[in-house]
């Protein structure tokens, strides 16, 4: 499950459970169902501290710079999102640079829906303004949804005329945060980590090799996997307790399958097609084909 917090772990053991089961990955046994019927989340995270204090990765800086067209053309998104409407997407590049920012390496670009936390994410040579909007097209192909917006923070491969005109012949909304203000992009900003870094990590790929092997992963297993299987928190209030703490709400962990399969703003013919695809998907085949693949793709730089 990629070590999600207890809160996320809890509400999808049961199911999980039920999942492995059916592709015979574990024998079904009375006394374990219970014992995850009643495990708590806080129970969940202390067993799980040991694990995430070894497995913690450094986050190195990122590669955004400011674009310079069009800003006045573009409006800054400075309210929250409304998270019950489904379609509205935040994107982001994360640079796999190694460190050295010099010549040419890949990017990856993520894209994350607010309302179910659908994500996407797919590998391009530079950050270069047409590379960038056709892995946008190429995302916008496989979502179970319709695309009605997208938000970005201020770099040129965002910022610019291609995608400019790319959403207003789509009809789609277009905007920007706020500069220096990484919040604005919270949503992405943390699947650059959870589904990106923690996955490939921080190293060097640059060639057309790795392009392919980091899209293999990213379009096929990674995607069903993320997608499907692993959950996701929505805060639902925020509570200000004294100058620097907030006391956060949240609702259910669900995962963005369970989310877009519980909402009314999905058509059945689609849940149903989502349902006959989940039910085909072995998550610990899945899992075990990711890991073989990213090991693949770390060897590269070695």
């Amino acid at each position: 499950m990629d070590f999600p917090c207890g809160q996320r772990l809890k509400p999808t053991l049961l199911e999980m459970y039920t999942t492995l089961v059916r592709f015979k990955e574990i024998t079904f046994n009375e006394n374990i169902k219970e014992k995850l019927e009643t495990i708590s989340a806080k129970t969940l995270d202390r067993r799980l501290k040991r694990e995430r204090q070894v497995r913690h990765l450094k986050r190195n800086r990122g590669m955004t710079c400011k674009g310079s067209l069009l800003k006045s053309s573009i409006p800054i998104r400075i309210t929250n999102w409304d998270t019950s409407k489904l379609g509205f997407t935040e994107i982001d590049t994360v640079a796999h640079n190694g460190g050295d920012p010099s010549g040419e390496f890949i990017f990856t670009l993520d894209l994350t829906e607010i309302y179910s936390g659908w994500s996407e994410q797919l590998a391009v040579m530079g950050k270069g303004e047409t590379g960038v909007l056709q892995a946008l097209k190429n995302i916008r192909k496989s979502l179970p949804f319709p695309l009605l917006g997208i938000d970005g923070d201020n770099g040129g491969e965002i910022i610019n005329y291609q995608m400019l005109k790319y959403c207003i012949s789509e009809k789609l909304i277009y905007t920007r945060s706020r500069p220096d203000r990484k919040n604005d992009n919270a949503y992405v900003e943390q699947k650059n980590y959870t589904h990106v870094r923690k996955l490939v990590g921080y190293s060097r790929y640059d060639t057309q090799t790795q392009l392919l092997l980091l899209n293999d992963l990213y379009r096929n297993e990674y995607r069903l996997f993320t997608n499907f299987f692993r959950p996701v928190m929505k805060i639902l209030s925020k509570e200000k307790v004294n100058n620097s703490v907030y006391r956060k709400k949240y609702d259910i962990a669900l995962s963005p399958y369970q989310r877009l399969l519980n909402s009314d703003q999905m058509t059945g013919e689609a849940k149903k097609k989502m349902t006959e695809l989940y039910l085909s998907l072995n998550p610990v085949e899945l899992k075990r084909t990711i890991d073989l693949k990213a090991a693949k793709i770390r060897a590269t730089t070695k």
